[in-house]
C-alpha cells in the first residue's frame, strides 16, 4: 500500500517540480557596453595653451600635447614666426623657413626613428604662418599629439622661433 501511495504522489510531485522551474524568472542577457558608448563629462568649452615661447631649431623640436577624452571637436589654433639672428641675414626671406607639422603618436614615432610618413597636418618651409585646424574628436581615450618644428633645408643652421598656440574643447 505504501508503494502505491508513493506513485500516486510522484506525478504530483512532479508536476510541481515543472511549475516551480516554469515560474522562475530567466534573467535577461547582460548587454556589454563599450567603453565608447559610456556618456561621460565633456570637456567642451575649455582650452589649453599648448605653446607661447620663442625657443632655438638647429635640427627639429617638438612639443607635445593631449586632447582628453571625450573632447567632440577639438581645434588647433595658433601661429608662428621663425627668423635668424645672424648680421646680413633679413628675417623675412627663405633662410629663415621652417617646416611645421602636426603628428599623431603612430606618425611621431616613424618621424623619431627617421622613417617616411604622413601628417596630420604640415606646413612646408615658412617663415609666418598662422594655424587653424580641427584635430579628430576623441572616444573614450585621450589621444597625444605633437607639434614639430623643423629646420627646413638651404637656410641657416640655426633659427629662432616665436610660436603661440592653444587647444580648444
Amino acid at each position: 500500500m505504501n508503494s502505491r501511495r508513493h506513485i500516486r504522489f510522484m506525478p504530483v510531485l512532479a508536476a510541481l517540480v515543472l511549475i516551480s522551474i516554469a515560474c522562475q524568472k530567466k534573467k535577461a542577457p547582460q548587454e556589454e557596453l563599450l567603453p565608447m558608448d559610456r556618456v561621460a563629462i565633456s570637456p567642451v568649452g575649455e582650452s589649453q595653451t599648448i605653446l607661447h615661447k620663442t625657443f632655438s631649431v638647429a635640427t627639429s623640436v617638438n612639443y607635445p600635447f593631449e586632447i582628453p577624452a571625450h573632447a567632440a571637436m577639438p581645434h588647433l589654433q595658433g601661429s608662428y614666426k621663425s627668423f635668424v639672428k645672424e648680421v646680413g641675414v633679413q628675417s623675412g626671406d627663405e633662410t629663415a623657413n621652417v617646416d611645421f607639422l602636426i603628428l599623431n603618436e603612430d606618425q611621431y614615432n616613424d618621424f623619431s626613428h627617421g622613417k617616411p610618413g604622413e601628417a596630420v597636418f604640415s606646413a612646408d618651409a615658412s617663415h609666418d604662418q598662422d594655424v587653424n585646424f580641427s584635430l579628430p574628436s576623441t572616444q573614450d581615450q585621450p589621444r597625444k599629439y605633437y607639434l614639430i618644428f623643423r629646420n627646413s633645408p638651404g637656410g641657416v643652421k640655426r633659427k629662432l622661433v616665436q610660436a603661440d598656440f592653444t587647444v580648444a574643447f
